[in-house]
């Protein structure tokens, strides 16, 4: 039997934490607030209200916020998506993750094509900013199967969606099947052939969108912005008069991040977006300029910005590594 969460419980704690954070950072401005981390479409729509209106009290919400939640097709109808609408929800992002129904139950997914395709109509129809997220990489997947995919997405008329990889770690069920995965060139020419195929543009490695469409909240962070964590398994990054601390939600943790450590973070997230990481004082001092100018066929610098290439792109875990003293 499947134990019912204690959702005024949940509350109390997440209500709690942002008391705590108002005092200590203040009425703080938000200009995006981001529900996810499993399926935050499962609560009820009178908790995530009571949520939202503890965040308006503790801090100071942007009229333009970009409050965003995270759903499953399955979890998720018309009716309570609009009641999630109504409490402050403009920007719905949607596991789709294949078009496939037989893809689908590979991946362990209760829902069908035919859950997604009505949640992302009934948002649509709604107005609101809506994302779906798909895998890409399967088994026998190849760039055929990719292109086939990406036109099967711009069908459906989207303004962003994210293409993630499936990756396969040794110890879960995936990993002791012994599936026969791509190989590293073949999942690089599926890279290529989405940016060939999809009608959106990449901004990110795993993101596109239509111009002005992109998730403000992820720019923000990648950028180096301060966030707060709130929740357990939440992570955050605040900045103080003392520096800058790694934080986790439910008293998890808060450290101080040296300088240097807080830049390098900053280089690995901002090299993922097409527009680079920032030149700044603390990023500019770890930065390996002999190799950048040693690499113009993987690196360039724009409007005192670091950016990779098309192929940097293709090897940007092995060039960070370069990059970064």
């Amino acid at each position: 039997m499947a134990v019912r969460p204690d959702w005024d419980k949940y509350a109390n704690e997440i209500c709690r934490e942002l008391e705590y954070w108002g005092t200590i950072l203040g009425p703080a401005d938000i200009p995006t607030i981001f529900f996810g981390g499993g399926t935050p479409s499962l609560m009820p729509t009178s908790t995530f209200s009571q949520i939202m209106n503890k965040i308006n009290h503790c801090f100071r919400i942007a009229k333009d916020c970009e409050v965003t939640l995270e759903s499953n097709p399955g979890t998720l109808d018309a009716a309570r998506m609009t009641e999630f609408i109504e409490s402050g929800v403009n920007r719905l992002s949607v596991g789709v993750q294949s078009l496939n129904d037989t893809e689908l139950e590979f991946m362990g997914r209760r829902h069908t094509v035919h859950d997604a395709l009505g949640l992302l109509d009934a948002a649509g129809k709604r107005g609101i900013r809506v994302s779906a997220d798909f895998i890409y990489g399967l088994p026998g997947h190849t760039a055929d199967t990719v292109i086939g995919m990406c036109r099967d997405i711009n069908r459906l008329g989207l303004q962003h969606c994210s293409m993630y990889e499936l990756t396969i770690e040794p110890d879960t069920p995936f990993g002791k099947m012994g599936l026969e995965m791509p190989s590293n060139n073949e999942m690089a020419d599926m890279y290529t052939a989405i940016g060939d195929t999809l009608n959106l543009t990449r901004y990110e490695i795993s993101n596109y969108a239509a111009p002005g469409f992109e998730c403000r909240h992820n720019l923000n962070i990648w950028d180096g912005a301060p966030y707060i964590g709130i929740g357990r398994g939440a992570a955050g990054r605040i900045y103080t008069t003392d520096g800058w601390f790694e934080q986790m939600g439910a008293g998890a943790r808060f450290s101080p991040l040296s300088p240097e450590a807080r830049a390098t973070e900053k280089i690995i997230t901002g090299m993922r977006t097409v527009r680079g990481v920032k030149i700044t004082p603390d990023t500019e001092k770890i930065i390996n300029w002999d190799w950048v100018s040693q690499n113009p066929d993987l690196i360039k610098e724009q409007d005192k910005r670091l950016c990779a290439t098309p192929d940097g792109v293709l090897t940007l875990e092995h060039m960070l590594v370069e990059l970064i003293k």
